[in-house]
């Protein structure tokens, strides 16, 4: 059952270069589809087209993949063959001034009613001033006023004549209008008046009397008569007014035919212009010329919950277009449409005369559902439509949402928000602090915006299963999984796909191109970090970064592309500079305050290999597995020291309570096993998961039973089962590389080398230095399927297998441990034996 070393051409997949016909990646097209992503792009397909209630789209993979730039070209293509969506304003309600009216308008027209209300408000602030300034209405209101005056003095004039003819005077003082008796053409002075005789007096008394009737009759008079006077003034102004408005209406009407909600807007407004013709006249107009008393009403309104006051004392704010949605093709080029900067605009963010594709990066729940702004006017907080402000999703709507679900589910309240917007299918703008009754500030209720929008939720495969889980309405609203793949074969043809990938990567990041070699070096480098040499990772975002420090070292040579040399010293430099860690790591075995031996033999010690994480780096560390046996009581335990004092992870005692099962089914299977064993990571102070030990874990257990020592230079990784096959482990390139470091720092002696499964042997992509000491003969990696196979190369014997007499070979690995193992159980009865006899002979006694 001998194993051979594995071969070192086998220990690292080189790229082969020659399959590439290109010099630099500067002559290869970008490359615009999704490599090895053909589920991802069903999907994709599939969840863009289908256009039903909860078929929104969630995107899982690792981070670093490349998630978002891949759904946004994908978006990039399928949102241009959409119908730009329509634009949404808000404006005025005349009515109901707090609830603002939501206005659809056709894709781009937004801004064309904004600026025909401006220019309209504009040109009737000159007209209407003309209009009350012209010739023609000063004539007919100075008749107005000359009808009004001449009716008024008419009144007075008779009652003036009547009086004189009584000789009493009907005098205008400062208080009103007054009657006095005249004498000779002089009103008489009080004193005078009663030197009169008193039948005089009483006669003229009677008649002031008569005529205060008269003169209080004519003065109840005046209010109806100012009244017409106002009423045929109005009937003028408001022919001048409709006049001039409709005139002015007419060409912005012209655009907006077929749309009955917003014609019936305009009706309102020019009902409301015609109405107060007034604003328009210098000085503000009748009853508006008073700035505090227009900002204290609109306090007052706002106060009785009706919201009129307007955030500004500008009358004609009212009436004003708040263009919340402009899908127009200038507004789409800049301002809040990129709102994940560049990279994600030129991938396909925000595509004039399509569909829109919007990325929030910031999902709180104003930014996605919109907010009602409040503005400080004489200490009180006031509002307006024009203080409206949109969310993601009415820039979204009729297109294409992207979020990050972890930035969503991080946000109070915006997660349920956005799924009462899918669930609703219309936008309601809604407070954080009215939500949750923490403001009690008087707002706005502006009409709902239907929502139809297709949400692309971004996240890893666990979040996508904790919400599958754990909220019943996940799998309802999101009802598409786009699941990325984490790696793709390497094959040539996805060599040479990938080769493009990496040129569209140089463009985009602006990186020097790079040569076949250093394409070659990077499709390496992507394997090693797949931890496979039959597969590329698709994690670009370590590989990006590799390339961006590689373009570095290349312009600091000055050379004109990436080559394999540059990559190899980024690779380097990135080790170097996360490698303080490792190298406290070997220093501490190197001068063995860490005891690791690497050298002779010992019973029941074993160097396992295991893999730390600090951050960036990863590397491997062997760890002395030790174990020890004697005699038990009734049957086989095997003590788990890392498990009894909480070090040990679940999956590590699952694999100590495997070895277990393999050994009692391994020997002795027809006699109760009567053995007490204790295995220990030793030196290990900050906890064991994993079950890649458990192979080492049991050659020690073995070794103890068998009392038969361990080759020291070996190191062993790989988990176990029950029977006794020995299984693939993670990490094996960082554990072979780690034990390599021990041996060459103390310096290799050509005994030295690592067990591993056999199924890890297609996972290798070894650094080459240790495929150079391979190569040489001066280290050795062993690929064993078996436990027998490990038990051979290790202790330097036959475990041996059981014959056709049940018994295993003399002198073999297997038959130590199993007479050992029988011994104990003989033991064991006879202690039991005495114990029986002494309890017996103190009974009788």
């Amino acid at each position: 059952m001998a194993v051979d070393p594995i071969p070192s051409e086998l220990l690292y997949r080189a790229c082969d270069t020659s399959q590439f016909e290109f010099a630099t990646t500067a002559e290869l097209d970008d490359h615009t589809g999704l490599v090895g992503q053909e589920r991802v792009l069903d999907a994709l397909r599939f969840g863009t087209a289908i256009r039903r209630q909860g078929y929104n789209i969630f995107v899982l993979g690792p981070d670093g993949a490349g998630k978002h730039e891949a759904v946004l070209r994908f978006l990039a293509g399928a949102a241009k063959k959409e119908r730009a969506p329509s634009d949404w304003v808000y404006v005025n309600n005349f009515t109901t001034p707090h609830k603002p009216v939501a206005l659809e308008l056709g894709a781009g027209t937004g801004r064309l009613m904004k600026d025909g209300m401006d220019r309209l408000i504009e040109d009737l602030k000159v007209t209407i001033p003309s209009i009350l300034e012209s010739e023609e209405y000063q004539n007919r209101r100075q008749s107005i006023d000359e009808e009004y005056q001449e009716r008024q003095e008419q009144a007075f004039e008779e009652l003036r004549g009547k009086a004189e003819a009584q000789e009493i005077a009907l005098l205008r003082t400062p208080a009103g209008f007054a009657l006095a008796p005249v004498h000779d053409g002089n009103v008489l002075k009080p004193e005078e008046f009663n030197k009169l005789p008193e039948e005089d007096r009483k006669r003229i008394e009677a008649t002031i009397q008569s005529l205060q009737k008269e003169l209080a009759e004519t003065l109840e008079r005046l209010p109806g008569w100012e009244k017409e006077h106002r009423q045929h003034i109005g009937e003028l102004n408001k022919e001048v007014a409709e006049r001039a408005v409709t005139q002015s209406m007419c060409d912005l009407r012209s655009h907006f035919e077929g749309l009955p909600a917003v014609t019936s807007w305009l009706d309102d407004v020019t009902q409301d212009l015609v109405a107060n013709i007034g604003m328009f006249a210098s000085g503000g107009g009748e009853g508006e010329n008073d700035e505090q008393q227009r900002v204290m009403a609109a306090m007052q309104a706002m106060m009785q919950g009706r919201g009129g006051g307007f955030a500004q004392s500008d009358p004609f704010r009212r009436y004003e277009v708040n263009v919340i949605v402009d899908n127009s093709a200038d507004a789409r080029k800049g301002g809040a449409a990129t709102s994940r900067a560049q990279d994600i605009a030129d991938a396909g963010g925000y595509i004039g005369g399509g569909a829109p594709i919007l990325y929030e990066d910031h999902p709180t729940m104003a930014n996605l559902l919109g907010r009602v702004e409040h503005m400080p006017q004489m200490g009180a907080l006031v509002t307006d439509f024009m203080l409206i402000k949109p969310g993601s999703l009415h820039r979204a709507n009729g297109g294409y949402l992207l979020i990050d679900a972890l930035k969503l589910l991080r946000e109070p309240l915006a997660w349920d928000a956005l799924k009462r917007a899918i669930r609703r299918r219309k936008l309601v703008i809604e407070s954080a602090g009215e939500y949750m009754s923490l403001v009690s500030t008087v707002s706005l209720e502006p009409d709902p915006i239907p929502l139809d929008v297709k949400v692309i939720l971004l996240g890893d495969r666990y979040l996508y299963y904790m919400l599958s889980n754990l909220d019943p309405d996940f799998g309802e609203l999101f009802k598409v999984a786009a699941d990325f793949e984490d790696e793709i074969d390497r094959e040539t043809e996805n060599d040479i796909f990938y080769a493009r990938l990496l040129a569209s990567t140089c463009r985009e990041e602006n990186l020097l191109p790079l040569d076949r070699s250093g394409v070659g070096r990077i499709i390496e480098r992507s394997s090693r970090q797949a931890e496979d040499a039959e597969k590329l990772s698709m994690v670009m975002r370590p590989i990006v970064d590799l390339m961006c420090e590689a373009d570095h070292i290349a312009r600091s040579g000055g050379a004109a592309a990436i080559a394999a040399g540059h990559v190899d010293e980024a690779v380097e430099a990135q080790i170097a500079r996360a490698d303080r860690l490792r190298e406290r790591s070997l220093e501490m075995i190197t001068r063995d305050i860490v005891m690791i031996d690497t050298e002779g033999e010992r019973i029941g010690q074993v160097n396992g290999l295991s893999v730390l994480s600090m951050g960036s780096i990863t590397f491997g560390r062997p760890s002395r597995i030790t174990a020890r046996v004697r005699m038990g009581l009734g049957s086989a335990r095997v003590i788990d020291i890392e498990r009894e004092v909480a070090l040990g992870g679940p999956i590590h005692t699952k694999g100590v309570l495997i070895l277990s099962g393999y050994v009692s089914g391994q020997f002795l299977p027809e006699i109760p096993l009567s053995m007490s064993a204790s295995i220990v990571f030793e030196q290990s102070y900050g906890g064991v998961d994993g079950d890649s030990a458990s192979s080492a874990e049991l050659y020690a257990l073995i070794s103890a039973l068998a009392e038969a020592p361990i080759t020291q230079g070996l190191a062993v990784t790989g988990s176990v089962n029950q029977l006794g096959e020995v299984q693939a482990i993670g990490g094996v390139n960082d554990k072979i590389e780690g034990f390599f470091d021990i041996c060459m720092r103390r310096g290799l002696t050509g005994d030295q080398g690592v067990l591993i499964p056999a199924s890890n042997v297609k996972h290798l992509m070894l650094r080459q230095d240790v495929v150079d000491a391979v190569d040489r003969g001066v280290f050795a990696i062993y690929p064993v399927e078996h436990v027998e196979e490990g038990v051979e190369l290790l202790m330097g014997a036959p475990a041996g297998a059981r014959g056709a007499d049940g018994h295993f070979p003399a002198g073999s690995i297997f038959a130590r441990a199993e007479e050992r193992l029988a011994a104990f159980a003989d033991n064991q009865r006879r202690f039991a034996q005495r114990s029986d006899e002494s309890a017996s002979s103190k009974r009788g006694s």
